[in-house]
């Protein structure tokens, strides 16, 4: 299985795009298509963490004065679902690993991975 999820008017996530060999992945756009219930399941089951797949540079968090809360899992996945912003992007689904973000370490471990 390969996936992507990612937001079109992000332009980390085009650049991103471009460098990755993204041949064979299903490729979701996050805002027309938002994740379901299911695939964000999916994601929690790879990375063990609904906080893990959380933006926190997300304006809505700083807006929502979310960091000034105690969140727990239940919380982060309640945002996730309710607004397409709150996850880290991108997000690469290859085999049963899943790459989050846009960090260099973290696409560079992407690239090692899809050749």
């Amino acid at each position: 299985m390969k996936k992507v999820y990612f937001l079109q008017t992000c332009d980390t996530c085009k650049r991103i795009l471009k460098e990755v060999n993204t041949a064979g992945f299903e490729i979701r756009e996050i805002k027309s298509n938002p994740i379901s219930a299911k695939e964000l399941e999916e994601m929690h089951l790879l990375s063990e963490s609904y906080e893990a797949l959380f933006n926190k540079r997300a304006r809505l968090y700083k807006s929502m004065d979310l960091k000034n809360q105690d969140l727990e899992e239940q919380n982060f996945k309640q945002f996730l679902l309710q607004e397409y912003t709150f996850l880290k992007r991108p997000v690469f689904i290859v085999d049963k690993e899943i790459f989050i973000g846009n960090s260099k370490k973290v696409i560079e471990k992407l690239k090692e991975k899809i050749g």
